[in-house]
Formats: C-alpha cells, structure tokens, sequence
C-alpha cells in the first residue's frame, strides 16, 4: 500500500498515531472546559444544572466537561485517524491545556474575578 495520500497505512506494519495522540489532546481539551466551567459557574456567568442531587451543580460541570472532550476526540479523530502526528507538539499543548484547566479551579483564581 502507499501513504503518498495519508489514507493508506504501509505494508510494513507501521501504524499511525493520531488516533492515539487525538484522544491525548482532547484529555487536554477536556480538562480545560472542566476548568472553564468552575469559573463560569463562580463568576457567576454560567450556573450547570444539577443532574444528580447530593453533588449539586458539579454533577452538571463535570458533564459539560466530559461532553467537551468526547466532542474534541471525535473531531480530532476524525481528522487524524490516518496521518502521523507530530507527537511533541501535541504533548505540549496537552500539558498547557491541562495545567490551565487545573488552575482554573482554584479559589484564588475565582477571586480575580
């Protein structure tokens, strides 16, 4: 078989990663919707129902964050299931979006408000 189209895999067995690297960004995609939500939800902008009762509103968050990264895996997947991706920059935006997700969720944050 021929890659010359990025459709095809090798006949040497050699497989594509960006499957695999789609579903690693969309971790990251995911964990930064998580912390965008909790600063909506605290700044007062966006409030997630409560879908199961004794969590409260965090049962709505963390649903909306969960919807995000299917969201963003199915796309990304959808996109790079047949192609080789370059793996360093996709690691880096991982941790970028996943270190701004966490920091997002910290009260100190909410109070730059």
């Amino acid at each position: 078989m021929d890659l010359r189209n990025g459709s095809m895999r090798d006949t040497h067995g050699a497989t594509p990663n960006g499957a695999a690297l789609a579903a690693v960004l969309a971790a990251g995609i995911g964990a930064l919707a998580m912390g965008l939500c909790v600063l909506a939800n605290e700044a007062g902008i966006f409030t997630a129902p409560s879908l199961y009762g004794p969590t409260g509103g965090l049962s709505g968050r963390s649903t909306f964050a969960v919807v995000t990264w299917l969201a963003g895996w199915a796309i990304l997947h959808a996109r790079w299931r047949h192609r080789d991706v370059a793996i360093g920059p996709v690691w880096r935006w991982t941790l970028v979006l996943v270190a701004l997700g966490v920091v997002l969720t910290f009260p100190p944050v909410w109070s730059l408000l």
